[in-house]
């Protein structure tokens, strides 16, 4: 990654490509384990914060979800017209397997699937009553330039909503930063039984993670309103940001 020491590690304008390569590729490779590791780390918060994001759906809306992984939130997506989104092929690949599985459970039509990535989603203009973006965010390469295609694929009034690594100033930041060096470090290497586990590398991210502060300020630059970005409680391990294009 970029040298951001000058900013104290939260200055987010971007992952150099080999880098972002290399933490896509250990994305991969925590699939198996995914789940698992996730609930652990989040004393299982996790589930509530993936409910408090569907909560913003109304039943027949179009629903972006941008960095699906293994398909973990959008199997739950239910009554939606669902379009996954991921870098990956691998990530989509058992995304597939998974949602439409669940879809078809309930009698729905398979959702549908994109792989790219966020600065460039090959998707037209003003398409999508919401789009949600789980725990996907701080991988993005570009984050301005990944919120500015969120902002043009969604239909004027529709809404953005993000939950990722919560950073409310230095001092929680500096925090989650032991969180994530120490606890999440033993916590998978007991459930993937490796001492060289994926999530030594995915970790590093939450470092050059930016605070809330910083992008409700990029998201009102990209053109959203009524921003919103706050961690959520009872341990303040994750933020959730919420804002809306305006309606023409």
């Amino acid at each position: 990654m970029s040298d951001r020491s000058s900013t104290g590690g939260y200055d987010p304008s971007g992952i150099d490509l080999d880098a972002w390569t290399k933490l896509e590729e250990q994305l991969e490779q925590s699939i198996p384990h995914y789940d698992k590791v996730n609930r652990w780390m989040t004393f299982g918060q996790d589930k509530v914060w993936r409910r408090n994001v569907r909560n913003h759906a109304e039943e027949g809306m179009k629903i972006l979800e941008v960095g699906c992984g293994p398909g973990s939130f959008a199997e739950d997506l239910v009554g939606l017209d669902v379009t996954c989104l991921d870098p990956s092929a691998e990530m989509l690949r058992v995304a597939k397997k998974r949602v439409d599985s669940a879809r078809k459970s309930r009698g729905e039509k398979p959702a549908k699937y994109v792989e790219a990535i966020a600065e460039s989603i090959p998707l037209p203009d003003d398409t999508f009553d919401r789009v949600f973006c789980l725990f996907s965010f701080r991988d993005f390469q570009d984050k301005k330039k990944g919120l500015e295609e969120i902002f043009r694929v969604l239909k004027p009034g529709g809404q953005v909503v993000i939950c990722d690594a919560g950073k409310a100033n230095w001092f929680h930041g500096l925090a989650g930063r032991i969180w994530m060096a120490t606890v999440v470090q033993l916590i998978a290497r007991i459930i993937t039984k490796e001492k060289d586990h994926p999530w030594k590398g995915l970790a590093r991210t939450y470092s050059h993670y930016g605070t809330n502060g910083y992008y409700r300020k990029v998201m009102r630059e990209v053109g959203f309103e009524d921003v919103q970005g706050r961690l959520l409680l009872p341990f303040g391990m994750s933020s959730r940001f919420r804002a809306f294009k305006p309606k023409r």
